[in-house]
């Protein structure tokens, strides 16, 4: 017979800060060698794509919507749960494309992945992120199967909306998330400031 055990801190918990703790040694050492790059070797950095700043206040948004599915789980209100789930999603898909976008724009301004070293960190440090984000995405998009497979009829919904490990998930997808959303906007900030000091 299988029981929930009472955690002091659910092994979800400590997955997620694992995962976040490694995805950030990840880019404050590529950061990091970029700095290294340009203070030791001379390296000039480059000008920020208008994009990336555009594609910010996307990335921002997918964070306000996932925030409001949230509230929307905790207040029981159904529809407007699924709808903020397939908003986030939409606005995510729209982020990755307009990335592409941007690098599009970089090519444009002669700053081709083999133009320069610092042409070329920008490209992977923005190529991880995207990644990750594309990583996420299969979470968010099973979330959004799931509550539409749940949530029939008042009871499923009662269910769906009372079940533990579903608001955990859903607090965990959240932390993910903003946590990228975050590091976007200071991936943003670490190139405009490198470009402009």
């Amino acid at each position: 017979m299988i029981t929930n055990r009472n955690y002091l801190i659910h092994p979800q918990y400590i997955i997620i800060t694992l995962i976040i703790a490694g995805i950030t040694a990840l880019f404050l050492g590529f950061t990091g060698s970029y700095l290294y790059t340009r203070f030791e070797h001379g390296g000039t950095p480059i000008q920020v794509p208008g994009l990336f700043y555009f594609n910010s206040l996307w990335i921002i948004a997918s964070s306000l919507t996932l925030i409001y599915a949230k509230k929307m789980y905790q207040e029981d209100q159904t529809h407007r749960f699924k709808i903020s789930l397939w908003i986030t999603l939409i606005m995510t898909i729209i982020f990755l494309i307009m990335q592409i976008f941007a690098w599009n724009q970089m090519q444009d301004m002669n700053q081709g992945l083999t133009s320069s070293t610092m042409s070329s960190y920008m490209y992977l440090i923005s190529g991880l992120h995207f990644l990750h984000l594309v990583a996420g995405i299969p979470f968010l998009g099973y979330f959004i199967y799931e509550a539409h497979k749940r949530m029939k009829d008042p009871v499923t919904v009662l269910i769906y909306f009372t079940d533990p490990d579903k608001s955990r998930s859903l607090k965990i997808l959240n932390i993910y998330w903003h946590f990228l959303d975050g590091l976007w906007i200071y991936l943003v900030v670490f190139f405009l400031l490198n470009y402009l000091i």
